[in-house]
């Protein structure tokens, strides 16, 4: 996997916010790439630029139902499969939460199945979720996690943590050779404007000079990876020579309040928005920072892209997307692709 050429890979999710970027970075490589995708959160137009590229396939389907000869198509066998798909922002993955959790737990089988078929290095895009609201700080693999198995968020958290079972029960059985990437909050061109996280939210409610919702005092941290070291650090764990014997987190560990994120974006956007607070959601994480040591360790990554390089990029996507209704940016935008 040095270089992906002549490789077929299986990327479901691909046509998601960072499903797509792998998709891309693989192709560029020289790899044929299946993308899987239902499209239900995933985007046409997050493909639409290589997707007449003779080595890209897409598969309208969804990977709890799917058959998997469906998805083997007649090609010859996948070399790597990520498992990218499911929706990650909560109104997306809590507007059903049963089938976000049938895509957790049956779709992840059914790809480690496959993967088993065709003896493919499988990598697992789980999330910091799995560690839900954490009484350690920063949080590394080795902690438990703090989440609620009940509660309106349990079925992603618990979802991925299920997925995380069955990757690691895989490979205790040596039956296949898995990765699991817990992935930190990621932003970046390519996410949708209605995409409910923080990022998104600020930035669109600025261009709109609509009312910016924060909830609680907006003193809760997060952590923000930009989307381009994210799919380095999942290519990189995806090339890693031998079995890893522990998730990995993937994420940028320069914690910013949700507060100071606002004030951020609010100077870049010429806006007349307001900051509006809302009542705290249940189970909402109050402190999020990934402790990235094994990244850096095993895989000789950490994020290169700082904030404010990001946000500028980000908002120049949004920008566009506003087209004549988006408002000046004070700051003059450079570098806007993703790369």
């Amino acid at each position: 996997m040095k270089s992906g050429k002549g490789e077929r890979i299986l990327i479901a999710g691909g046509a998601g916010f960072i499903g797509s970027y792998l998709c891309e970075a693989y192709l560029a490589e020289g790899a044929q790439v299946v993308c899987l995708d239902n499209l239900h959160t995933g985007l046409p137009e997050n493909v639409r630029a290589f997707g007449s590229d003779p080595r890209f396939d897409l598969i309208e389907a969804d990977i709890a139902t799917v058959a998997p000869k469906k998805v083997a198509g007649k090609g010859s066998p996948f070399s790597l499969i990520i498992n990218a798909a499911c929706p990650a922002s909560p109104p997306h993955y809590q507007a059903d939460p049963q089938h976000t959790l049938l895509t957790c737990v049956v779709g992840t089988n059914m790809l480690l199945g496959l993967a088993e078929q065709h003896g493919a290095r499988f990598v697992m895009c789980s999330t910091s979720e799995v560690y839900g609201d954490p009484l350690v700080h920063p949080q590394a693999e080795t902690y438990w996690g703090n989440v609620n198995p009940t509660g309106p968020r349990a079925c992603y958290d618990e979802g991925k943590r299920a997925a995380e079972t069955l990757c690691f029960d895989y490979l205790r059985q040596a039956r296949v050779d898995v990765r699991v990437a817990r992935i930190f909050n990621t932003y970046g061109p390519r996410m949708r404007a209605d995409d409910g996280r923080v990022v998104s939210n600020i930035v669109c409610q600025a261009l709109a000079d609509a009312d910016i919702t924060i909830y609680g005092e907006g003193r809760q941290t997060r952590s923000f990876c930009y989307v381009s070291d994210m799919v380095d650090g999942l290519m990189r764990l995806a090339a890693h020579k031998g079995p890893l014997q522990s998730a990995i987190n993937l994420g940028n560990p320069n914690e910013i309040t949700i507060a100071d994120l606002v004030s951020t974006v609010l100077e870049m956007i010429d806006t007349r928005s307001t900051v509006v607070k809302l009542p705290l959601p249940p189970d909402d994480p109050q402190r999020r920072r990934p402790d990235i040591a094994l990244a850096k360790r095993h895989l000789d990554w950490q994020p290169t892209v700082d904030l404010a390089t990001g946000l500028s990029r980000t908002i120049a996507h949004f920008a566009r997307q506003f087209a004549g209704d988006a408002k000046t940016l004070r700051e003059p935008l450079t570098a806007v692709d993703a790369r």
